[in-house]
């Protein structure tokens, strides 16, 4: 029996206005979101072992295109748990 494992995937979501706002935190909440990863594959494991496979939105979420891709992304690759990092207090 073939089993697909689970996955956590990572949001980093930010404020999404332009014009200074967003572009400031795209670098930190991507760093954000790597470090959960890496955090979380360093600290959990499956049954058989590995580490769990973590899963970070190709880029950062600070709309609906991003993510509606995002959401397309983790059905394809069986996330079945989500963390959204951000460094916003408004999320």
């Amino acid at each position: 029996m073939i089993t697909t494992l689970p996955k956590i995937g990572i949001r980093p979501t930010i404020d999404g206005r332009r014009k200074g706002i967003r572009e400031s935190l795209e670098v930190q909440t991507m760093n954000m979101a790597k470090a959960a990863a890496e955090l979380i594959s360093g600290t959990l494991r499956y049954p058989n072992g590995k580490p769990v496979e973590c899963i970070i939105a190709d880029t950062t979420i600070g709309g609906v295109n991003e993510a509606a891709a995002c959401a397309a992304k983790f059905a394809k690759e069986n996330v079945t748990a989500t963390l959204t990092v951000t460094p916003c207090w408004c999320y």
